[in-house]
């Protein structure tokens, strides 16, 4: 009589087994650390964490690491009880010739049978690591079998980006009782991209600076985080939706002195803010669309409309819609009257 055959282990079986991943590295280490904080048994002391260090600088090297915490989840602590084994850092889950090597692809497959096969509940395995191939059969294993956190950069490429980044903000500044205002919170994420190392360093400097304040406001991000070029030219866009032409005039002469061609900042800030007013506007008056009070219910708005009432806005790269960029100018757009924009574009152009 044939012996039934062993059933695959399930995710809930194997919950010792935890992987945080992705290409955003700072947030993979800040999040895999404090999440070996939590993991590591008091109990055991220094006895309870083994940690590996999975940054190699070649296959033969990372094949070794990779053995070394097959060896570490066979082995029980010294004075028994629990322990966590961390695979720390690793760089060689991508797609680049190390991570390709037979001799790594051969030591995750043994570490992958070695997962499936189980090491005992008192033995918790940890695996953090940036550019994983998904493609990967080891990256498979980590979806069935691990509790896996996957932490991507943003792409500013793509449409949507900016809300994703302003939710990254909100998080990191909440864990500082920090407040942003609209404005600052639309130029602070802009300037830092949602890479969320530059968030938490700038986040640092505003906290640093307002001490028992938990108040941020436009002017404050303006002075504490660094303006590049894409600032300067949304800041400038910002003023001239704003009437504000004391500011417009003032960034408008930091580009000059930064090197930047009159004709490059017509080019690059007025003529799409123009542009965008008037297109915001006649969204606005042609649907029945609102002055928004954050961009993000104009962009909402937007989607529900027929395909037909979008075709004529422009597009990025991508195709999607620069929907952030008119929704902004739907803040904005009560400011004016259509017959007058073309005027009020002629000389501030003509200052430059």
């Amino acid at each position: 009589m044939k012996s039934p055959m062993p059933k695959a282990k399930t995710k809930a079986e194997t919950a010792n087994i935890h992987a945080v991943i992705g290409s955003d590295e700072a947030e993979v280490k800040r999040v895999a650390a404090e999440l070996a904080q939590k993991l590591a048994p008091e109990q055991a002391g220094d006895f309870g964490l083994e940690v590996i260090d999975g940054a190699a600088d070649n296959a033969e090297q990372a094949a070794a690491r990779i053995r070394s915490a097959i060896e570490a989840l066979q082995t029980l602590p010294f004075f028994g009880g629990a322990k966590l084994v961390w695979l720390k850092n690793v760089n060689f889950l991508g797609d680049d010739p190390k991570a390709r090597s037979a001799a790594v692809q051969a030591a995750l497959e043994e570490l992958s049978a070695q997962i499936d096969s189980g090491f005992g509940l008192e033995v918790t395995l940890l695996i953090s690591a940036t550019e994983v191939d998904k493609r990967r059969s080891f990256y498979k294993t980590l979806i069935k079998r691990a509790e896996l956190q996957v932490f991507d950069r943003l792409d500013s490429g793509r449409a949507g980006w900016e809300e994703a980044a302003s939710e990254i903000v909100r998080r990191h500044a909440k864990k500082r009782k920090l407040e942003f205002n609209d404005d600052a919170l639309e130029l602070f994420v802009l300037l830092t991209g949602g890479d969320t190392r530059q968030v938490d360093n700038e986040l640092e400097k505003i906290d640093t600076f307002l001490a028992k304040d938990r108040a941020v406001a436009v002017e404050l991000v303006r002075e504490l985080v660094p303006l590049s070029r894409a600032g300067v030219i949304f800041e400038l866009s910002n003023a001239l939706a704003a009437r504000d032409l004391e500011l417009a005039l003032t960034l408008v002469r930091r580009l000059l002195e930064q090197g930047e061609k009159a004709i490059g900042i017509l080019l690059a800030a007025i003529v799409p803010t123009i542009r965008n007013l008037l297109l915001a506007k006649d969204l606005m008056e042609q649907h029945g669309i609102r002055q928004p009070h954050s961009p993000f219910q104009f962009v909402a708005a937007m989607n529900r409309l027929p395909a037909k009432a979008t075709e004529h806005l422009p597009r990025k790269k991508d195709g999607s819609i620069n929907a952030y960029s008119l929704a902004i100018a739907a803040q904005h757009a009560y400011h004016f009257e259509t017959r007058n924009w073309l005027r009020r574009c002629v000389l501030v152009s003509m200052q430059t």
